[in-house]
């Protein structure tokens, strides 16, 4: 019997390679694995729906939940995580020392709905004491970080109270910031104008890391940055595959964890390797990067209420309305 073709549009992790090359094949699928860059994932399946399933930004998938149509539907695998806290670039010549420096300050990001953006306004604002907007606030800037001409993957319709501005055809926020046209940037890919490292451009939290852990450590949140979805009508016409896939999902997550675990011989080349990953169990616990609902309900929970305080929910979303209900649970012997 022919398994059901589906297209799958996905960038190349640890955790997903098993479905790469063949070592982990889902139940009933013949899964074509376009290994794709993610900003092409989002834009291509965000404005035109081109994949049957794919990795997607959290927030933009939000986002599609206000849409009347509701066009994809979600599974609770979770292909990025990032602490983003190492992600608040500044020119050096801004005054920002400290994060309420970024008060009434000029901000951007590629795009208002961004997933990296929206953790890292809520981080500032939750534990920093920096709203999201008040009556002084400069507008949100957009635009393309390294290519001009950058727009929000699906149309915003946001309060009166978020205000945004397009950046110039020609210009790049990575430059802006550079010649202090912006005095920050929030952001997921590091600006060329930071990593040629000529000091016009640093990280607010230069000491990250020990950041991060700390904010771990009080909120037992990794902040979730991409799911992966389906689209809606072949979820609909073949609800098996909710279940199919997230079976798989897990499995090919199983093997890098395997990998990271060996100690015979390194599957990385960074030196350090099994230091990294005891020091990830330690903090963390085994599982350090969970799937499915449950292990991760704090983080998303408080992902709702960002996306809702910064305008691009309607109304605070529940964790009922997330995921294919069958990706949820499984049988028991």
């Amino acid at each position: 019997m022919s398994k059901l073709r589906l297209s799958f549009a996905c960038w190349n992790y640890d955790r997903t390679r098993a479905l790469l090359d063949g070592s982990v094949r889902p139940d009933g699928i013949d899964l074509n694995y376009l290994c794709l860059p993610v900003e092409e994932t989002f834009f291509r399946m965000a404005r035109h729906r081109e994949f049957d399933v794919a990795e997607m930004s959290f927030s933009s998938y939000c986002v599609s939940l206000n849409k009347p149509d509701r066009p994809f539907v979600a599974l609770p695998v979770y292909p990025s995580r990032f602490f983003r806290h190492s992600c608040i670039y500044v020119n050096a010549s801004s005054g920002i020392r400290e994060p309420k420096d970024l008060i009434g300050k000029r901000i951007a990001s590629p795009e208002y709905q961004m997933t990296a953006p929206v953790w890292i306004r809520g981080i500032l604002q939750d534990h920093y004491g920096v709203p999201v907007t008040n009556a002084e606030s400069e507008p949100y800037r957009f635009g393309g970080e390294e290519e001009p001409g950058r727009i929000e993957k699906i149309k915003l319709d946001l309060p009166p109270n978020i205000r945004l501005q397009a950046i110039g055809p020609t210009q790049t926020l990575s430059q802006m910031l550079a010649e202090g046209e912006i005095d920050a940037l929030y952001t997921a890919r590091a600006p060329s104008s930071f990593t040629r490292g000529d000091g016009r451009v640093r990280r607010l939290f230069e000491n990250y890391a020990e950041i991060e852990r700390a904010y771990w450590r009080d909120t037992g949140i990794f902040p979730i940055m991409h799911v992966i979805v389906m689209r809606r009508e072949v979820y609909e016409a073949n609800r098996w595959i909710a279940q199919s896939l997230t079976k798989a999902f897990y499995a090919a997550q199983q093997m890098a964890y395997d990998d990271l675990a060996e100690t015979a011989a390194l599957k990385s080349m960074l030196p350090w390797l099994v230091a990294h990953v005891e020091e990830a169990r330690r903090e963390m616990g085994a599982d350090w990067w969970p799937y499915g609902l449950e292990p991760n309900r704090k983080a998303l929970e408080t992902f709702a209420r960002y996306h809702f305080e910064q305008g691009l929910s309607k109304r605070q979303l529940g964790l009922d309305e997330l995921f294919a209900p069958e990706s949820l649970e499984a049988f028991k012997i």
